[in-house]
């Protein structure tokens, strides 16, 4: 589970129920923008180690997604 999760459920509820001081608006974005990082990195994470299959069998990957897993694994 995503770290920051618990801290922007919690500030979400505050924000609801009182509203949110500016210290507070500006961890929940902080919050907010970090989540998104780790989110789009895991999905980026996942798509590049796919490996598309037709229903022949044939491996059909995108030559450009077989490019940038070559070179990831370089660095």
């Amino acid at each position: 589970m995503i770290k920051e999760l618990d801290r922007i459920n919690e500030l979400a509820k505050i924000q609801r129920e009182k509203g949110l001081t500016e210290d507070e608006k500006i961890e929940q974005k902080q919050l907010r923008e970090a989540y998104l990082k780790q989110i789009r990195g895991q999905v980026i994470h996942s798509i590049s180690n796919l490996t598309v299959i037709d229903p022949l069998g044939n491996d059909v990957t995108p030559e450009k997604l077989i490019q940038n897993r070559k070179e990831g694994n370089k660095s």
